[in-house]
C-alpha cells in the first residue's frame, strides 16, 4: 500500500507530523487513498478529507503497512507490530472519523 504526502520518510512521517510515533496513515472516504495528515491530502488533493466510518478498514500503520479499523487504531499502537501511534492524534478525530 502506498502511502502519499509531502516529504515523506520511509514510515509515513510527513512535513506536518514528523515525531517517532506520527507514523498512522488515514484513508480519505472520497478518493480512497491512504495519507499521512489531511493537510498533505488537502495540498495534493482537489477535494477536502472526508472522514471515514469508524468501521472501515481506514487506518495504516506505517512501519509493517497492517490495516486496521477505528477501534484496533484507538488502542495507542499497531495491533501487528506494536509500534506506538502518537496520542495527541485524538485531537483530530473528527477529521479522520465519522462520529
Amino acid at each position: 500500500m502506498v502511502i502519499h504526502g509531502i516529504q515523506l520518510d520511509s514510515y509515513g512521517r510527513c512535513l506536518h507530523y514528523h515525531t517517532n510515533n506520527d507514523i498512522v496513515a488515514l484513508k480519505c472516504a472520497q478518493c480512497h487513498q491512504y495519507f499521512a495528515c489531511y493537510q498533505c491530502h488537502d495540498a495534493i488533493m482537489s477535494h477536502e478529507f472526508m472522514p471515514a466510518k469508524p468501521e472501515d478498514k481506514s487506518v495504516m500503520c506505517g512501519v509493517c503497512h497492517h490495516i486496521m479499523n477505528y477501534q484496533d487504531y484507538s488502542q495507542n499502537s499497531c495491533p501487528n507490530c506494536h509500534h506506538a501511534f502518537n496520542p495527541r492524534c485524538a485531537l483530530h478525530h473528527e477529521i479522520y472519523f465519522e462520529s
